[in-house]
């Protein structure tokens, strides 16, 4: 046989075997991966910005630990209040260690809570770029912590921190519509307790959020009545006084004042909690049914009109005019 002959023929089996092996090594590999095992191969940006250490990160074994050194890098950054170099690095950070749920809560905390509460008080910045910057900061902790859920969707802490920081108070207004941060939070916190290893709060929470949806006040008392149900620890003041106002406004008792005593045991309970119910503005709480009972119960009890706490004011949110003003 002719040496070129002898050469092709090899190549050929080569490249036959190659394509035999192809399908069962892509195979194995994506099983590695969804095992946890291997990594997904870092993208030409991840590189890029590590440097001189991408190599040695390339090969998967050092990932975690250079994680641990950038997180320690991001410190430094927050310490000096540098909140570009911080998201960056966090953005480094989660590439390496995707599965790590520290760096998804702690980079989203830094953003949506800590650059946050710089831009409400930087006085070197006018009124108008703090506002925006403020704004941005917190879509921007959003943005992250959804990311997280996605890439760890069996994790029930990131859902939940997503959820807590949807329904935050202070954050509502950068949000601009508070029926939808209030939908998604309830997703989230349901996402979390879906998972099977969340906390008993998570489940009350998702319920605290879903009575704020305007719309969805039936949807919500069904979930509120199961809870109730379900376990006698999650008969919270805040969950027995949404059931009482969600069925004021879905199907209304014919007497308020004796579901309120059957609600929370007593007349004096019933006016002590819906009373405070009644102040949770800045919360967005809906208040159906709740002046009427509690005058009802003001009445029952001896007190005073001139003591009423009706007659006092309602606090209200700080408006972002306020926040953000140039002195």
């Amino acid at each position: 046989m002719k040496a070129g002959r002898k050469w092709v023929i090899l190549v050929v089996a080569v490249l036959g075997f190659g394509a035999v092996r192809l399908p069962f090594e892509k195979s194995l590999h994506r099983e590695l991966l969804d095992v946890g095992l291997l990594t997904e191969p870092l993208d030409i940006g991840t590189r890029d910005r590590i440097g001189q250490t991408s190599s040695a990160v390339a090969l998967g074994g050092l990932r975690t630990l250079v994680a641990t050194f950038l997180n320690l890098r991001a410190f430094g950054y927050f310490t000096v209040q540098k909140w570009m170099d911080l998201e960056e690095t966090f953005e480094m950070i989660v590439d390496l260690a995707p599965r790590t749920r520290y760096y998804w809560e702690t980079g989203s905390w830094h953003l949506a809570y800590n650059a946050a509460s710089y831009y409400i008080n930087d006085s070197e910045l006018p009124a108008l770029r703090r506002r925006e910057e403020w704004r941005r900061s917190i879509l921007k902790g959003r943005a992250f912590l959804e990311r997280g859920v996605k890439n760890n969707p069996d994790d029930w802490s990131i859902a939940a921190n997503l959820g807590f920081l949807l329904s935050d108070t202070y954050k509502f207004q950068a949000f601009r519509d508070p029926d939808e941060s209030f939908a998604a939070a309830a997703e989230a916190y349901q996402r979390a307790w879906n998972t099977g290893n969340a906390l008993g709060y998570v489940e009350r929470s998702a319920f605290y959020a879903l009575s704020r949806v305007r719309g969805r006040e039936a949807e919500a008392l069904e979930m509120g009545r199961q809870l109730y149900a379900a376990r006698e620890k999650n008969r919270t003041p805040t969950l027995l006084s949404m059931i009482f106002v969600l069925e004021s406004h879905v199907d209304p008792p014919k007497d308020p004042v004796a579901r309120a005593v059957e609600l929370f045991g007593s007349e004096e309970k019933a006016y002590q909690v819906l009373s405070g119910h009644w102040f949770r503005t800045r919360e967005r709480f809906p208040v159906y049914g709740v002046a009427g009972v509690v005058k009802s119960l003001e009445s029952k009890l001896g007190i005073a009109e001139k003591d009423s706490v009706l007659n006092r004011p309602l606090p209200t949110p700080r408006s972002l005019d306020e926040m953000f003003r140039d002195d």
